[in-house]
Order: C-alpha cells, then structure tokens, then sequence
C-alpha cells in the first residue's frame, strides 16, 4: 500500500511527529511516498524519510497511491487536496497545528488511527468544491477550491460593490469589504467568522457571505450548489482580490467570473469515533462553562 505524505512546515519538534508515522508505516509493511519538498526539508534537519519515494505533482496521485496523510493544520489539509484533485485518493489529517476542523487526528492517535485503516473500519465522507471560470482563465489548472472563493478590497479604505446572479438571476448587489461563496467545508472557515452559517458535510448547498456589509440587513444566502453563481466586482480601484483558499490573484475591476460546483468530490477518511458534531462541539467549546 502506497501513502503519500505531505506537509509544509518541518520544525524540531515535528522531526519526531514524521520519524513516529514513518516507522508505523514501515511496522505495517506500506511504503511512504513524500511531497518532494518535504523530502527535502527532513533530509536537511535529520536522516528521516531518506529512503521514502517522491510526488510532485497532482499526476503521481493517479499511479497508484492508496491514501493520502496531511500533516500540519487545515491549510496543510487543503494544499494536499491540490494534489489529490480528482484522483479518487482519501485523505486523513494529522493535526500538529491549532484549531483543526479539518486535520482532526491528533498526534497521539497516529498509531491506532492506522491501525483502524489497516483492519478497514473507517467510512469515507464527501466533500465537493467549488470551481472557478474566468474569462482570462485567471488560475489555470489551480481553479478548485476546499473552503471558499472571496472577492475583497485591495489597499484601500473603500467599500466594493459585487454584484451576485444566482442561475441566471439577479440576486443582490453586495457593497461591503467582500464576498465569500462557500462550501459545506468552509462553513466552518472564513464564512463562520463573517456571521455564516456552520453547515454539515453532505448538505448540497452554497453559502454567500458578505464581508462586513454596508446594509445591516443583509445577511448571508444559503442557496443550492447546483445552481451557478455569477459574480461582477466594481468600486474605485483598478485591481482588487479573488482568493480561492490561500491561492490569491489580482483581478480588474469589471471583471466577471463564474463559481460552480466541481464536477468530483474528494473522500475524506472518517472513523466511528470521530464524526463532525463531535470536532465542532468540541473545537467551539459548546456546552464548556469557563465560569466553573
């Protein structure tokens, strides 16, 4: 069984954290596949992974690896969906970063995490995203995101206005800092911090959520994610900002894009003990009375 393995930071402290999941992987007879800078930084800062085989690009996710394991946080976690794409490969996250919604395996579970995956007794969960078409082709390849697209303001103090179509049908006029179309997975990321909704996994729907609106009564949109989602950006500005996730390009004004769901979903690998009410009460602290 192949595993790639992928992450971005590689501090002291996580040299043991790598050096642990190696050798239970090794333990079980699989073969770890690095992220070739990855590779690159264990090499540099101690003698793990020397032996381990390479990926570099999406393409290698398609010649046969089994899983995928990102190490790190929810940025780590969405970086390695980039390589997954639509190859099929269930991912699992590691947590050796904050919060964690995503990456939700902390490090003391690795070993009877793979013991799990080993004897089969996990399911996989959907996740779907979103895509990006622009008439100059803005991202390439790169046009998919996990969490979220935004449009917001640039260098400057001044409100934009975003103009929204929803399956061809006007919708709104935004005049905020910004506009977020979420997913189901980014209800819990940005969009959550801007008032939006939490959403649970499965649900087929979008979120728009403006970002500190102008109009007070204009509140966030739940709309169904079959439906294509037109956005058009105005305001003083040449230039302003579309981010999908961390990936953020300049885009005139004026300029029109459309946001749809991607046509393949990524498998996240989940475990009978592990489900999504459980991270979210336990990662917001419901039901905790700092008081006492």
């Amino acid at each position: 069984m192949n595993v790639a393995i992928y992450g971005r930071k590689v501090n002291k402290q996580d040299i043991a954290d790598y050096e642990n999941l190696l050798k239970i992987i090794k333990d079980f007879g699989w073969n770890a596949v690095l992220e070739k800078e990855l590779k690159k930084e264990l090499e540099k800062k101690s003698n793990v992974g020397s032996n381990c085989d390479t990926f570099s690009s999406y393409k290698d996710f398609k010649k046969g690896i089994d899983f995928a394991f990102s190490i790190g946080g929810d940025g780590t976690f969405i970086k390695t969906v980039s390589y997954i794409r639509d190859s099929g490969v269930p991912i699992l996250g590691i947590n050796t970063g904050r919060l964690g919604f995503l990456a939700n395996i902390s490090r003391d579970q690795i070993h009877s995490t793979i013991e799990m995956i080993d004897q089969k007794k996990y399911v996989f969960q959907k996740r779907s995203l979103l895509r990006v078409e622009t008439e100059d082709k803005l991202f390439g390849d790169d046009n998919i995101a996990l969490n979220e697209v935004t449009l917001h303001k640039k260098d400057t103090a001044s409100m934009i206005t975003v103009h929204a179509s929803l399956d061809g049908n006007y919708l709104n006029s935004y005049w905020a800092d910004g506009l977020i179309v979420s997913t189901p997975t980014g209800s819990t990321a940005y969009s959550l911090s801007c008032g939006g909704p939490i959403i649970t996994p499965g649900c087929q729907v979008h979120i728009l959520t403006p970002i500190a609106p102008h109009n007070l009564n204009v509140r966030p949109v739940v709309v169904p994610d079959h439906m294509p989602i037109k956005l058009k950006i105005e305001g003083r500005e040449r230039k302003y900002l579309i981010s999908l996730d961390a990936n953020s390009k300049n885009i005139p004004q004026g300029s029109e894009l459309i946001i749809k769901k991607a046509e393949f979903m990524i498998n996240v690998m989940k475990f009978e003990d592990n489900n999504f009410l459980d991270t979210i009460r336990n990662k917001m602290l419901w039901g905790i009375d700092k008081r006492n």
